[in-house]
């Protein structure tokens, strides 16, 4: 076992504190990696605060890991020592159901294990997450960071990044087609710079008008402001795809109404029930609504690749590890645009 030090959430009411615990040596197939940076997800903050009830303590949370890596395992073969590497919200899965089998991990039928608030495998052990010094991993759930990126940037996309990339691969975005973003937060600025890069003609739903100018900036083409009934009714029938990205339940009625024949839309941030939906919606149109989580380990290796292509990376506020509860209190009030990334050198 090697020492590690981070910082973790004893109770859901206490604060983060600096922590110290034991993770395992590599074994034949893990990759040790040295945490240079940490982004921090809204679900940190719930799993710390256990608003979904299910939380187990001590916790470190963090599922947005970027580091180099510092030891490999004898039988490791797509990593070397010094290069760079990220983690993002598995460590394992059961590796033999259908969907491991088709390179959809986060879909594992006897359940993924997470980065952290989980527990190994083969034992009781918690997973402890990226709030830390180092991670050790196996190989399979280590994705490869392109060099020409800006790293403090890229932690978000383990998390933000993969969750929105991979519905619109899911649906095939490409030239030509008009994608709409619902929600301007940490989802939804991603999926603006996704879509647009894929060639889409992209439209930011907002009910915020104030929103407008930056989303422009991150790459939309025009902006719908979804209160005004007016230019939703002149957008109705036109989308090809709807990106939903809404954290909390809501009314996806005047959406569908949205989408043209065959249209589809793709929720990725409610977690909590929706309002009833219509059924008509769906039907005279011919629509499909459907949710989609993260992505597996294939298809984040993908998107990694991709965004290095088009150096695509999150807009980022990086902090220090000592004001992490900040940030916490900053994120509950939606007060940062879009991500906070923990710079780990200050650990």
């Amino acid at each position: 076992m090697t020492q590690a030090r981070g910082y973790a959430a004893h109770d859901a009411q206490s604060a983060l504190v600096p922590f110290q615990f034991e993770r395992r040596e590599p074994g034949p197939h893990d990759v040790r990696i040295d945490i240079l940076y940490c982004g921090i997800c809204h679900s940190d903050l719930h799993q710390a605060r256990n608003h979904w009830s299910n939380s187990l303590y001590p916790m470190v949370p963090g599922h947005e890991i970027v580091g180099r890596v510092a030891a490999v395992g004898a039988h490791v073969k797509k990593f070397k020592v010094g290069d760079l590497a990220g983690v993002g919200c598995m460590v394992d899965s059961c590796r033999h159901c259908a969907a491991c089998d088709a390179d959809l991990e986060q879909y594992c039928a006897e359940g993924a294990t997470w980065t952290y608030n989980s527990t190994e495998r083969d034992s009781a052990q918690l997973t402890f997450g990226g709030y830390s010094d180092h991670i050790v991993v196996e190989e399979r759930f280590v994705v490869s960071v392109p060099e020409n990126l800006d790293l403090k940037a890229v932690a978000p996309l383990l998390c933000a990044g993969i969750t929105t990339y991979s519905p619109l691969r899911h649906v095939n975005v490409q030239s030509g087609q008009k994608v709409g973003v619902i929600g301007l937060g940490g989802l939804g600025h991603m999926g603006v710079k996704f879509a647009k890069a894929m060639g889409a003609h992209v439209v930011m739903i907002t009910t915020s008008p104030e929103k407008g100018k930056d989303a422009k900036r991150l790459g939309a083409d025009e902006i719908l402001v979804s209160r005004d009934p007016v230019a939703m009714a002149q957008h109705a029938g036109s989308f090809d795809f709807l990106l939903d990205t809404i954290p909390v339940g809501h009314d996806v009625n005047p959406y569908l109404g949205l989408l043209k024949l065959d249209g589809k839309m793709g929720l990725v941030g409610a977690l909590t029930p929706l309002e009833p939906i219509v059924g008509g919606n769906l039907i005279f149109g011919r629509k499909s609504l459907f949710g989609s989580g993260i992505g597996g380990m294939v298809e984040t290796q993908e998107m990694l690749d991709f965004c290095g292509k088009h150096n695509i990376v999150s807009d980022v506020e990086v902090i220090d590890m000592r004001n992490v509860n900040q940030a916490y209190e900053r994120m509950e009030k939606n007060d940062v645009r879009y991500r906070f990334v923990i710079d780990m050198a200050t650990l």
